[in-house]
């Protein structure tokens, strides 16, 4: 009997360990998923949109071999909700993260901890910015909060709180790569988030950019010096204006030493300590290249200024400024996609891989005089998706579907065979992916912004959104309608909620409103249990 055991015991261990033996197969039935992520990466600085500011030519690869959405958008143009958007599949209000002040509930079912009991091999590298580790992953190692640029700390599963040498958008990727080269399971499908920081605020390049793009010479968006008439208070209330709003120190690199002797007062509490933060975790080597450049560019600065600037001069010399940190952020992230792209096409695992590129909303760049996001306007509601998916979706298409992140969770479930749960408030983009766009019937999708009063002070709204029309409400300390015609008005400078022409179609998009809200739970009463839970927090 007990060698009968023993003999049972043996077979076992050579069945469970067949990778070891040399004797597995690889899973090939079912797709690995490759979700790659920025942090504020405006569709506008991506080439596939448009090349007026920037060639993307590896991000753009990911275009050329599949497809380009050019209407995806998001439920809540913050970061930390949009993530738990992505993660669960459910709007803000169900998935318990309406602000980045409250941490996220982690008894909420994730996609990745679906895959994981589903026999996926799970890993997450990067920014991950919900204020607790992530479920569902075998191996993880993610910045805490915001993360630095330079030397930044990493949160990982196996070895601690660590601190590796370099820029940050370099080492996600030398993470990823070793994991893809040294800890996968070639016997397992895999699930991969390689979630980049760039081009978060406070926009600092890596070293071998920083000549090259601090001498470069942008456009202006035509709406740079929008004066916000024809809108509602909304717009004119925001505290995200170029000229008035942006850190000098923090965000321009105007050094703190500067400031003081030019007499230019901080903008913000942390504004002085946005640059310092990040200067001081350089190196001395770091900061002297550093220096050598931005040293320059305050003394360029210094002579305009003592010389005399209008405001007009200041807003445009601000613009140029954050166009050439925030691009040369951008540069290493289309850097890095280029070497993990080419590392799954060197190793034969494009052929059964979902390659994904986006951010996790839009952003500013100057349209209205803004930069950040929050609103529902596009250039902070619309966010890039570009997927790849060999044999499946033919390269080269566009789509103007309405895609939410709230999909992506669904598709890639259907995806790979396993069974969404009930509550998931998604669609599957599959059928889209593979051309079957008779299969896809939204025409509207829902958005609602919660964090105010807070930085930006963007009011609290929410939104019905078709391919013609954007009908809004503000709401909490005002009650303002507007109704943007966006196939006459698309760069929305014009509120015709109150045009007789537009009767119509305010009545027909308000019941429209009342009808998708019931649709994804959302209600008056939520509101504004949410909102006081938020009003009593940031008073204490």
């Amino acid at each position: 009997m007990n060698i009968k055991i023993f003999i049972i015991v043996c077979i076992s261990f050579v069945l469970n360990n067949l990778k070891l033996l040399g004797g597995g197969k690889p899973d090939n039935t079912r797709p690995n998923i490759v979700f790659i992520m920025s942090d504020d990466h405006a569709y506008q600085a991506i080439s596939a949109y448009s090349n007026k500011l920037i060639k993307t030519p590896n991000i753009d690869r990911i275009a050329k071999n599949g497809i380009k959405f050019t209407n995806a958008c998001v439920t809540n143009s913050i970061c930390a909700p949009s993530r738990a958007t992505i993660l669960t599949g459910k709007h803000s209000h169900l998935n318990s993260k309406t602000d980045n002040y409250f941490p996220f509930d982690t008894t909420i079912t994730t996609f990745p901890q679906l895959f994981q009991q589903s026999g996926y091999q799970t890993a997450m590298f990067g920014k991950l910015h919900f204020g607790n580790n992530p479920k569902g992953f075998d191996q993880f190692k993610i910045l805490p909060g915001q993360g630095n640029y330079y030397n930044p700390t990493f949160i990982t599963k196996k070895e601690g709180n660590i601190q590796v040498k370099g820029y940050v958008t370099d080492i996600i990727t030398d993470m990823t790569l070793e994991w893809l080269e040294k800890e996968r399971n070639p016997e397992k499908p895999f699930l991969l988030m390689y979630l980049h920081k760039a081009p978060h605020r406070e926009w600092l390049p890596a070293e071998r950019h920083l000549k090259a793009y601090t001498s470069n010479v942008y456009s202006e968006p035509s709406t740079l010096f929008d004066n916000y008439e024809g809108r509602t208070s909304a717009a004119k209330s925001a505290e995200m204006n170029l000229l008035k709003h942006m850190n000098w120190a923090g965000d321009s690199k105007i050094y703190p030493e500067m400031m003081d002797k030019l007499g230019i007062n901080a903008t913000t509490e942390w504004d002085k300590e946005g640059f310092t933060k990040e200067y001081n975790r350089m190196d001395a080597l770091q900061k002297a290249n550093w220096d050598g450049v931005y040293q320059l560019v305050n003394e360029q600065f210094e002579k305009k200024y003592k010389a005399g600037m209008t405001e007009k001069e200041l807003m445009q010399w601000r613009f140029q400024r954050y166009m050439q940190d925030y691009l040369g952020t951008i540069a290493a992230v289309d850097e890095n996609v280029g070497r993990v792209l080419d590392y799954l096409e060197a190793n034969n695992l494009t052929k059964n891989t979902i390659i994904v590129y986006t951010s996790d909303q839009g952003f500013y760049l100057g349209e209205h005089g803004w930069y950040d996001k929050r609103f529902v306007y596009d250039e902070s509601f619309k966010t890039p998706l570009l997927i790849q998916w060999e044999g499946h979706i033919k390269p080269g298409r566009v789509s103007d579907a309405m895609v939410q992140n709230l999909d992506y969770a669904q598709t890639f479930l259907e995806a790979a065979g396993i069974n969404a749960p009930s509550d998931m408030q998604g669609e599957s983009m599959v059928p889209l992916l593979k051309g079957k766009i008779n299969g896809w019937k939204r025409e509207a999708v829902y958005y609602h912004y919660y964090e105010y009063p807070a930085v930006h002070m963007v009011k609290r709204h929410y939104a019905i959104v078709t391919k013609a029309y954007k009908l809004i409400h503000f709401y909490h300390d005002v009650d303002e309608w507007e109704l943007i015609d966006r196939e006459k008005d698309p760069q929305e400078l014009k509120n015709v909620y109150h045009d007789p022409n537009y009767s119509q179609v305010v009545e027909k998009l308000k019941k429209e409103l009342v009808e998708i809200r019931k649709k994804y739970g959302d209600s008056a009463e939520i509101s504004k249990g949410i909102q006081e839970k938020y009003l009593k927090a940031i008073q204490k």
